[in-house]
């Protein structure tokens, strides 16, 4: 169960980080950047970059599981 349970919210983080960083390239929120256009942009390209890079990592299995780490 807490596999199952740190997949899914893997899966959905993933799902949360690519749909803001399309979100901030948008310009769905204009509040946030105010006069700094490029915020906007740097912003946007490092939550889907960040996100592409969970998904890897998810789907790799390069994460080991906390469970199982002996300190």
């Amino acid at each position: 169960m807490p596999r199952t349970m740190r997949n899914v919210f893997g899966i959905i983080m993933i799902i949360v980080y690519v749909a803001m960083g399309v979100l901030f390239l948008a310009g769905a929120f204009p509040q946030l950047s105010g006069n700094w256009a490029w915020l906007r942009w740097v912003g946007g390209i490092l939550l889907i970059v960040y996100g592409v890079w969970r998904a890897y990592r998810q789907f790799k299995g390069i994460d080991a599981d906390v469970t199982s780490r002996i300190e």
